[in-house]
């Protein structure tokens, strides 16, 4: 099943398609919509779950770091919500 995403990047609101079949997460798909390279960043998202303690670690360090790369206001879009 297809999902929508919507997010701003660099000021400029947007929607793509998201699968899970594709990407692991929205952060994966919006940074490929954008022609961005996470080879360093998905590196780095791995040592820091590998000594982190929690689930929440993690996750605000990818919300930060694509807070940096420019990204805001990224969310799933509801069901039949536009």
């Amino acid at each position: 099943m297809t999902h929508k995403v919507r997010y701003k990047f660099n000021g400029v609101a947007k929607e793509i398609s998201f699968s899970y079949s594709r990407y692991r997460n929205m952060h994966e798909a919006v940074a490929d919509a954008e022609g961005l390279d996470l080879t360093h960043f998905l590196q780095t998202e791995q040592r820091v779950a590998t000594i982190s303690k929690g689930k929440a670690t993690v996750r605000n360090f990818r919300d930060a770091e694509f807070v940096k790369m420019g990204f805001t206001e990224l969310y799933f879009l509801k069901n039949g919500q536009e």
